[in-house]
């Protein structure tokens, strides 16, 4: 009976990779030359490059100490008379006297990491939920149907507050520190991926190549698991690039309401948009550059994302 189960899942397993084949390598394929000739993913992507190699080489690039006051005499904040571009500041000095560049490129490290880590968090917590309602759904019969409607509406729960509201509500709760900026970004963005996994799961689950494993008596799970789950994560990759983007905005928004790292002298962007409304007159530039530094970031992870969407997408094949 075990060698007559396994010829059965190989034969599944053969069917899947026949189909694979088929359409799944070509158009990966074609999508990766269409992603090549985008003007919006080539400049999307640049961004992203440029954004991470700043991130992991911070230490090289800063040229000063982030939080080192070497500067503090030369600026009067109470007056608001600041130190603007200079050779050995290139973006001037906040109001601690501190070296902004260094600043900046630091905590593009903090961003980065806070947008990884929290996409991760979501995307795993999202593909738990949306796996197990779109495996119930489509093959799991009546009590599968009802699993679905259970975990749905929970989702649906989440989906009706708004992702900065959501994130709000879980910082405010767990206290302003980053890994509750990590927590809470995670957390806002479980719905969209579980019901993005879901509803690939479903489109997949009426494919040929699941019939014909099911008509041969190959097991539900093994179904689900070895072929429907790996062939609906394309998708869900694509979305995860572009909430890295809505990731970071929404963790410098936590930063700037106060609800991230509590130490000030630790460089972040929304931390440091925060700080620079109450120079705004004087040195409207502490506020430009973190502002630029997250539109221009989240702008590229989008440009990218979208990019992507794009190439897979076949109503949008030439």
């Amino acid at each position: 009976m075990s060698k007559k189960s396994d010829r059965i899942d190989r034969l599944a397993e053969l069917t899947a990779a026949r189909a694979e084949d088929s359409e799944g390598h070509s158009v990966w394929r074609e999508s990766f030359h269409r992603l090549r000739r985008s003007p919006m993913a080539i400049v999307g992507a640049s961004v992203v490059v440029v954004f991470v190699l700043v991130a992991l080489l911070g230490d090289i690039i800063a040229p000063h100490d982030p939080i080192s006051q070497s500067w503090r005499d030369e600026v009067f904040p109470n007056r608001n008379e600041f130190v603007g571009p200079r050779p050995e500041n290139l973006l001037g000095l906040d109001n601690m006297g501190r070296d902004q560049f260094s600043r900046m490129v630091i905590g593009a490290r903090q961003s980065l990491l806070v947008g990884v880590v929290a996409t991760v968090l979501g995307l795993s917590a999202g593909a738990v939920l949306g796996g197990v309602a779109g495996a119930a759904a489509g093959l799991g019969g009546v009590w599968g149907a009802r699993l679905d409607a259970v975990i749905m509406r929970v989702v649906d729960v989440m989906l009706a507050l708004p992702t900065l509201l959501l994130a709000v509500t879980v910082a405010a709760l767990l206290g302003p520190s980053l890994v509750t900026v990590m927590i809470a970004v995670g957390v806002a963005q479980v719905p969209i991926f579980a019901r993005l996994l879901r509803g690939s799961m479903l489109a997949q689950a009426n494919r040929d190549y699941v019939l014909a494993a099911s008509a041969v008596g190959v097991r539900t799970r093994r179904i689900v698991v070895a072929h429907i789950l790996p062939n609906s994560l394309g998708p869900v990759i694509v979305q995860a690039t572009l909430v890295l983007g809505i990731a970071i905005i929404d963790a410098a928004a936590l930063s700037y309401l106060g609800l991230g790292n509590p130490d000030p002298a630790v460089p972040e962007w929304g931390t440091m948009l925060a700080d620079a409304q109450r120079f705004l007159s004087g040195a409207p530039e502490l506020a430009v550059y973190p502002a630029l530094a997250i539109i221009i970031t989240a702008l590229g992870f989008t440009l990218l994302g979208e990019a992507m969407r794009e190439s897979l997408d076949p109503k949008l094949r030439k």
